[in-house]
């Protein structure tokens, strides 16, 4: 995990996106819960929708980077891992949407979802 939490590609993607910057946040939020789900489904040998928030927070808690860049305390590890597990819902949604499974969702099309739901709210 990089301590910029995503890539500079993901952030350029989502830059890119007609969001707003509440919905900018919610799409960052998704694509990195998306990768550190993945992890710990890799990590566990569990689909991502069979990880439990005990996994999560247990990920968090060894996670070196989080711990060299934040002062991780048990307030924090329950916070980070509630908006990692939040995810999970729109990541659920994108993913039966695309017709696959989450494990095989693209940054762009976490990233389009977003746009098009924003959009979908507008209207």
């Amino acid at each position: 995990m990089e301590s910029d939490f995503l890539t500079p590609e993901e952030c350029a993607e989502v830059d890119m996106a007609l969001l707003s910057s509440k919905e900018k946040f919610s799409a960052r939020l998704a694509i990195y819960a998306l990768r550190v789900l993945k992890q710990v489904a890799g990590e566990t040998g569990l689909p991502v929708t069979e990880v439990s928030n005990q996994q999560v927070m247990d990920w968090v808690r060894n996670d070196e980077s989080i711990q060299q860049s934040i002062q991780v305390d048990a307030s924090f590890e329950l916070f980070f891992t509630n908006l990692v597990v939040a995810s999970l819902r729109p990541l659920r949604q994108i993913a039966v949407e695309a017709g696959g499974a989450i494990e095989q969702l693209t940054v762009k099309q976490v990233v389009a979802w977003f746009e098009k739901d924003a959009k979908i709210r507008r209207e």
